[in-house]
Parts: structure tokens; C-alpha cells; sequence
């Protein structure tokens, strides 16, 4: 990297710097934290327990993202004072090491510029993500398992905890149908982008002539809505059946006619929840999941009538996303029109940049 080229970078850092800035408003952060420490020292205020952890939780995010903000700002300040000085004296020592550290100042800003796009309403909730195969029978149940492997890896690199809330295991392989729960951080901000129908290309493991094979399956992604979110389902919109839980095994299932299916009548969300042999409990676990899919179905509803999108069937034509492992290696978003050949880094977890490709992608578009 050349002198041209180091400053052009630092024109296109700093522009994005202001327009960061523009969005977060450090100012208006402080002044909240500001109001929050004068809350805190109201003698009722720690009486309303879930009030103060509504507004702690709060006080944590906007906290955060103040710091991440300052390091950002701080690290591009820093850059470009010393650039000009090192220029100005002809420091050849001091530029080199400026070009070296070019890489890591764009990453921080695309952290930042990431902080910013995952400041939704819903964004920093825990993720209830629920997938199911399409036609195919064990193909495309098999490939359901893969993705499920895939966010749990994602969510162990990030060092969110997994909750199984619902494991139907598949005849021969695979998985009929899972729901999980990601808790961390702006989880949903993150695996929100997941929702939608993912396409596998690959020689299956399941064909004796070693054919190639394309499998289907969609991921429906909801945020674990908080209780000061307003959801109305009454006992009229729904039916609720129990069965015998059923599984692979383990700890994620139990043997008692506890499992809960609740159907949505009028919009046919159908959840379910066996993760624990209390029969009273699953079924509040699965109301819950429920009115989460509900909102999100909400804000996806909004979504297509702003962009003129049907909702999509399991099927050919509408994936979000392309995982070919024959007759080459390529995993390719539609959305963010982003190719990678990583494939089996990326069945392995490492969906960070391939997510917020699709994040940069929407927020342009």
C-alpha cells in the first residue's frame, strides 16, 4: 500500500466514521446513561424488579456500544493525526507501520459499522431458530441436521448457550423438524439474516449410484420476545395437542406424553416443545416460542408488502442461499451476491462475515 492508496483509505474510513457517528448519536447515549444513574439512586427504583433489570439491560447495550463507538472514533483520529505527521517528516518507519495496521482499522470499523446495523427493536434478543427439511425425505432431513450443527457451532465460537427446545429425529437420518433457542447477545441481530429456504449441492452419502442430489430446508428465526411485548393469543385462535416426546436420545428429550404442539389457527404457526418432562412448562415454553413467531411473522409481513414479496414455498427459486459441494465448492447468498469457498469452515460455524455481508447488502439496498 502506497501513500495514493493510505489516503484514499483514510478519506473512506473517516466518511464512514461521520455517517456512524450520525446514526449512533454518542451524545444522546450519554445523556440516557446520564438519566439511567439518576434513576438508580431513587430509593423505589430497585423495588419494581423488573423494571430495573428492563433498564440495567438497557443501560449494559448502551454502554457497549459507547465503547465500541470510542475505539472506533478514537482509532481513526489516532490514524490520521499520525499519518500527517509522519508525512510531514518524512517518517518512513511510522507509515510502513500505519500500512501494516491499515487491515485492522478497516475491521474495526466494520465492526462498528455492524453495531450500528444490529440496533433494531428485537436485535439483541435471545434467537429462537427453528428448522425443517423440505421434500426429499432422509436427503433434505439430512441437510437440516447440517445447518443445525452449523448455528450450534456458531453459537459455541461465540460462547452463546444452546437450548433445544424441540427434536423430532428422522426415520433413517437427520432431524423432521428442530427448534432452538440462542441466548447471547444480539443473537436474533445476527440470525435474522438465517431466515428463508438454504439449498444444498452435493453427492450423497444416501446413494448407492453416488448421484449428485439437491436438498432444501428453511430456517425460521424469531426473536425471544420480552414480556413487555404485546402479543395476544387467545384460547379460541389456538389448538393444543400433547404426544410422547421422541428423539435421538440424551438429555433433549424425555419418554412422558408431556411433548406440547401448539397450532395457530388462523395463520397455521404450528410450534412445539418436549425439552422437559413438565407437561405445564412446555406448554409455556411453546406459548412463548408461539408469540415470538407471531411477531415475527408481523415484521416479515411488513417487509413483503414494502418490497412486493410472496412468502416463499420449500423449494426450487426460492433459496437465500446456495451450498455447493459438487461438482465445485461454493456457498453463495443471493441477497448480498457474496460467494465463499469455504464450505466446510462455513458448515462449521464460521458464518460471521458471510451474516454481515447480507447485513452491509440489506442496509444499502
Amino acid at each position: 500500500m502506497d501513500n495514493y492508496e493510505y489516503t484514499e483509505l483514510l478519506k473512506n474510513i473517516t466518511l464512514k466514521m461521520q455517517n456512524i457517528t450520525g446514526v449512533v448519536e454518542p451524545e444522546k447515549i450519554k445523556q440516557r446513561l446520564v438519566e439511567i444513574e439518576s434513576l438508580e439512586n431513587l430509593q423505589d427504583f430497585w423495588n419494581d424488579a423488573a423494571n430495573a433489570a428492563k433498564i440495567q439491560k438497557e443501560k449494559t447495550q448502551l454502554q457497549r456500544k459507547l465503547d465500541k463507538f470510542n475505539i472506533a472514533k478514537n482509532a481513526v483520529e489516532d490514524s490520521v493525526e499520525l499519518y500527517d505527521m509522519a508525512k510531514e517528516e518524512d517518517d518512513t518507519e511510522s507509515l510502513e507501520a500505519l500500512y501494516e495496521d491499515a487491515h485492522n482499522l478497516e475491521n474495526q470499523i466494520r465492526d462498528m459499522e455492524i453495531e450500528v446495523l444490529l440496533s433494531g427493536e428485537s436485535d439483541a434478543n435471545n434467537a429462537i431458530v427453528s428448522i425443517h427439511p423440505g421434500a426429499g425425505g432422509t436427503e433434505s432431513q439430512d441437510w437440516a441436521a447440517m445447518l443445525l450443527r452449523m448455528y450450534k457451532r456458531w453459537a459455541e465460537r461465540r460462547a452463546f448457550k444452546v437450548e433445544v427446545l424441540d427434536y423430532q429425529v428422522g426415520e433413517e437420518a437427520g432431524i423432521k423438524d428442530v427448534s432452538i433457542l440462542i441466548k447471547g447477545e444480539n443473537a436474533y441481530g445476527y440470525l435474522k439474516v438465517e431466515n428463508g429456504i438454504h439449498r444444498l449441492v452435493r453427492i450423497s452419502p444416501f446413494d448407492s449410484n453416488a448421484k449428485r442430489h439437491t436438498s432444501f430446508a428453511s430456517v425460521m428465526v424469531s426473536p425471544e420476545i420480552d414480556d413487555d411485548i404485546d402479543i395476544v393469543v387467545e384460547d379460541k385462535d389456538i389448538r393444543i395437542d400433547t404426544y410422547r416426546s421422541s428423539g435421538a436420545g440424551g438429555q433433549h428429550v424425555n419418554k412422558t406424553e408431556s411433548a406440547i404442539r401448539i397450532t395457530h389457527i388462523k395463520t397455521g404457526v404450528v410450534v412445539q416443545c418436549q425439552n422437559d418432562r413438565s407437561q405445564h412448562k412446555n406448554k409455556a415454553t411453546a406459548m412463548k416460542m408461539l408469540k415470538s413467531r407471531l411477531y415475527e411473522l408481523e415484521l416479515e409481513e411488513q417487509k413483503a408488502k414494502e418490497a412486493g414479496v410472496a412468502k416463499s414455498e420449500i423449494g426450487w427459486g426460492h433459496q437465500i442461499r446456495s451450498y455447493v459441494m459438487q461438482p465445485y465448492q461454493q456457498v453463495k447468498d443471493t441477497r448480498s451476491n457474496e460467494a465463499y469457498s469455504n464450505v466446510s469452515a462455513i458448515l462449521d460455524g464460521d458464518i460471521d462475515k458471510m451474516i454481515e455481508g447480507v447485513l452491509i447488502a440489506q442496509n444499502k439496498s
